[in-house]
């Protein structure tokens, strides 16, 4: 029987790697900038990766770990490919907070054809993230 510390039993849920052993800092980040909150954390042997966490943020789950490039044929580039959606009740808002907790903005908060109030920052770690919420007063 899975345990809520093993993370989702169903659903897409995202697993991202962090680089440069930074993986502690990026859930202080996401804590910050997204009200995360942190479910688990399993540390490498070396006691500074990060070989497992899972965060929850915004009624979803988010895995993640430092690389290991020592297990892997080659170390990965920058993150690139990847946009990790957040639908809330307030894009603005989201927003804000993200960028004060120091997230880049790629594209500021504005009224999207398809009936979102939508942003884009990018992360200290390099992924990037789109935030949107119905346009209020529109349903």
């Amino acid at each position: 029987m899975a345990t809520p510390e093993q993370g989702p039993t169903g659903g897409l849920t995202p697993h991202i790697a962090i680089a440069n052993s930074r993986a502690s800092e990026a859930i202080d980040f996401y804590i910050k900038a997204f009200g995360a909150t942190e479910v688990m954390r399993m540390p490498a042997d070396d006691g500074v990766r990060l070989m497992h966490a899972h965060l929850t943020i915004n009624g979803a789950s988010l895995m993640m770990h430092d690389e290991f490039p020592e297990y892997v044929e080659h170390k990965s580039g920058p993150p690139d490919g990847v946009t990790l959606h957040l639908q809330v009740d307030d894009a603005d808002a989201w927003f804000d907070r993200a960028v004060a907790a120091g997230a880049s903005v790629v594209m500021p908060p504005g009224n999207m054809f398809w009936g979102d109030r939508y942003a884009q920052i990018k992360d200290p770690f390099g992924h990037m993230w789109s935030i949107g919420a119905p346009i209020k007063g529109e349903t």
